[in-house]
């Protein structure tokens, strides 16, 4: 447990991470550096979307079979194989899918429905419920990365350092069934979605284990990037210098290291959004949240590459945008260099 204390690991796993995406275009102007990062953001979502079509081919069955009846001929699969285009090499449907998707069209189903308009409800779910965890993450960690910083070394530092990366080990499905116990147990929450007429959670109340499911692993890691990042701050002159002016602990923390870890706490949090993204997956089929991971484990088990590669491309999308805006907070943070 000592290798995962936030002091060495989080700055250094921020950095890196932060150094690999900008690295060669260091030095160039700022316009020219976000450009390439946006550019080599939209390169890998494309390997992503490729790697997609190929593992889905890989997996035994396709969209014709999983979605067959029983008594359908093998004609009929054939049939349906044809008009799901399933019988064209997958380079091909890949290249067909991504020349369509600048029009805003995800393809077709393999029900014959268009994808967009089977994730017109389940996205938004998604984003609310990704959205209030980053938020209520981003504010705890702050709060518990700040009040830890400000008392280095002490019984407050030690217990949040022990606890966050407690919290952060545990996965996402273990702490939604904790919970999901803890509800049937005490009735005091709702232990499973119910959506009203509009395919929306019937109450909000309903949204609040999910979203703690989301909030404890996350908030555990970016206490631990805050911590880490405030740390190396603390070593940093102008720190030194204030320490030996006298000022206030609290003014120090708040005016001096603050400012200067915001770069590696931006990127420590812009990259906890995949992970949001990724254990919504587990967390609405737990909680039977209306939300694309829902719509992702019934596409994964009819082998529905188009539906699969739209719910990628969209979650995809969301977080390269909070990527981006942790890069321009990075290069417009005075004194940082990307």
């Amino acid at each position: 447990m000592a290798a995962l204390t936030p002091k060495v690991v989080a700055p250094a796993a921020t950095a890196a991470g932060a150094g690999a995406a900008t690295g060669p275009l260091r030095g160039t102007h700022p316009a020219v550096r976000i450009a390439g990062t946006l550019g080599q953001r939209v390169l890998m979502l494309v390997v992503l979307l490729a790697v997609v079509f190929s593992a889905i081919e890989l997996l035994p069955g396709d969209a014709a079979s999983a979605s067959a009846e029983r008594g359908e001929s093998t004609a009929d699969l054939a049939e349906r194989r044809h008009l799901l285009g399933l019988d064209r090499p997958v380079w091909e449907r890949f290249i067909s899918w991504m020349t369509a998707l600048p029009t805003g069209d995800l393809g077709t189903s393999a029900r014959g429905q268009k994808v967009t308009e089977l994730l017109a409800d389940p996205l938004p779910n998604t984003l609310v419920l990704a959205l209030s965890a980053f938020v209520i993450t981003v504010v705890l960690s702050l709060l518990l990365g700040c009040w830890a910083a400000a008392r280095p070394g002490r019984l407050t530092d030690r217990t949040i350092s022990h606890a966050t990366t407690a919290a952060f080990a545990v996965p996402e499905f273990v702490v939604s069934a904790l919970l999901l116990a803890l509800s049937l147990w005490t009735g005091w929450l709702p232990a499973v979605t119910v959506t009203g007429g509009d395919g929306r959670p019937a109450t909000w109340t309903m949204l609040i284990m999910p979203v703690l499911a989301l909030v404890i692993p996350q908030t555990g890691w970016n206490t631990r990037v805050v911590r880490g990042a405030l740390a190396d701050q603390a070593s940093s002159p102008h720190v030194e210098a204030a320490h030996l002016d006298g000022l206030p602990l609290r003014r120090i923390l708040m005016s001096h290291q603050l400012p200067g870890a915001v770069p590696a706490i931006a990127t420590g949090i812009a990259t906890s959004t995949g992970l949001l993204f990724s254990g919504a997956v587990v967390v609405e089929t737990l909680f039977n949240y209306p939300g694309i991971g829902t719509v992702l484990a019934g596409a994964v088990a009819a082998r529905d590459t188009p539906l699969i590669a739209g719910v990628v491309i969209c979650a995809g999308a969301v977080v390269s945008l909070v990527l981006l805006a942790a890069d321009l907070i990075r290069h417009a943070t005075p004194g940082v260099r990307a």
